[in-house]
């Protein structure tokens, strides 16, 4: 049994799942060492500086291994935190090299540079999908090449050599456990359990279910998902017009009450802009939801081809296509619902654990250099 230091700069959402669920499955001892999950260009700029402080501080500093998040700067812990022998492990949720931003918003060169500067202090990377991780390598050059002068010797082989693809572990038997579906009556319910931002695209999310609703169809709706914002426009306004649709409004707190909301739900639907895995989107389908999704991002990587067909849409006027065709004809049989859903369990812990814990012990013994 490896002990590993595990750093989540940016505590919250999917990233404390990812870094619990890691803690909690392992056969290795971890030992997790988290800030709170708020200005996150602050933890960008910040947290490998003041982890690597806190970290000396320790009595203990026997790791074996160092795993972190994306959200920091790795490059400098390890020169600042004394375990610059140890091996090092970077897991990218996401990259600020490709993200997209609001309009009017002007790129800050400096988050992508630290993504960088990250991955070039790491002897392993890690992607949640493949998808990801060949849109950060496409992004590398085009990164580069905005800088002003003396021009870097092109990183992306090595990176290349050093990364590796392993999806988000997700606690999907715990949550199947709590979502008791029970009886389905009444109108389709309708479920966003994504974050409550702009690349999420909840404007065509709203779009899409306000021609609906005129055109006489009857739906429910649970808006559920993590917000940022104090005004989250696109939310309140629909939160007038739909009020009398809607089961539950705003983020569930409570683990076990959002496995119930789940529970309720017959479509899931994503317009996400941005979505390197989508967390959100396989605990929905796993607790029985059926999937809307474009056929692009990481989705037609995360579902089984089998089932692109009917549950990845091409455009928005393919979307309300579909979406209509559910609310005028009812769902899919239940058999194929509870096929789908048990397809999503290969990102259970209990599918993926061993992949991780192989992955860090392997990188230990070869006393931190990957094979390739």
């Amino acid at each position: 049994m490896a002990r590993i230091l595990l750093l989540s700069p940016y505590n919250g959402g999917s990233h404390k799942a990812f870094a619990e669920g890691l803690e909690t499955h392992s056969r290795h001892e971890i030992d997790l060492l988290t800030l709170p999950d708020r200005f996150w260009k602050w933890r960008m700029r910040g947290a490998g500086m003041l982890l690597a402080s806190r970290v000396r501080r320790r009595r203990r500093q026997d790791w074996d291994l160092v795993m972190a998040s994306d959200m920091m700067n790795l490059a400098e812990f390890r020169a600042l935190s004394g375990l610059a022998d140890r091996p090092h492990v970077l897991y990218f949720h996401e990259n600020q090299m490709d993200y997209p931003l609001p309009e009017h918003d002007q790129p800050d060169l400096h988050f992508g540079f630290i993504n960088l500067a990250s991955a070039q202090a790491a002897e392993r990377l890690i992607f949640n999908s493949r998808t990801h991780r060949e849109a950060f390598f496409a992004a590398v050059p085009r990164y580069l090449a905005a800088m002003p002068d003396c021009p870097l010797p092109d990183p992306v082989p090595s990176l290349r050599r050093r990364s590796r693809v392993l999806p988000v572990g997700c606690d999907l038997h715990w949550l199947r456990r709590h979502a008791d579906r029970g009886a389905r009556s009444g109108p389709p319910v309708i479920l966003w359990n994504h974050r409550w931002e702009f690349d999420k695209d909840p404007d065509l999310f709203f779009s899409v279910l306000d021609g609906l609703a005129a055109a006489g169809l009857d739906f429910r709706l649970i808006l559920a998902g993590a917000c940022s914002q104090v005004k989250p426009k696109p939310f309140l306004a629909a939160r007038r017009r739909h009020h009398h649709r809607i089961l539950s409004y705003g983020y569930v707190p409570s683990r076990r009450d959002y496995a119930r909301l789940l529970g309720k739900a017959d479509i899931v639907i994503s317009t996400a802009l941005q979505e390197n895995f989508g967390v959100a989107v396989v605990e929905a389908i796993a607790c029985g939801a059926w999937p809307l999704l474009p056929r692009r991002l990481a989705y037609p990587e995360v579902l089984p081809a089998s089932w692109h067909e009917a549950c990845l849409y091409s455009s928005p006027a393919d979307l309300v296509k579909r979406l209509e065709a559910l609310l005028r004809t009812g769902l899919p049989p239940a058999a194929e619902q509870a096929k789908l859903a048990e397809d999503m369990l290969r990102y259970d812990w209990s599918a993926l654990i061993g992949s991780f814990d192989d992955l860090l012990a392997g990188m230990i013994s070869q006393e931190g250099s990957p094979s390739h």
